[in-house]
């Protein structure tokens, strides 16, 4: 999800390729893989995210996401 950050191109790339790394070194199928991402992602927002603005941030979340996939 390209998008203006405070944080560098290269913290972004280490991290995701990490998380790539490990999904892909325990040969997690598609399915499961969304399944854990999603999970990690309800986690993140149950408990960094104030229950007032979870729907709003979700919202921008998953239209980020849409946007994303669509190039």
């Amino acid at each position: 999800m390209p998008q203006n950050s405070r944080y560098s191109d290269q913290e972004f790339e280490t991290l995701m390729n990490k998380i790539l790394f490990i999904l892909e070194e325990n040969q997690v199928n598609r399915d499961l893989s969304l399944m854990v991402l999603g999970n990690v992602i309800t986690h993140i927002f149950n408990t960094q995210v104030p229950a007032s603005q979870r729907d709003s941030m979700a919202e921008q979340f998953a239209n980020a996401l849409k946007k994303s996939i669509k190039g």
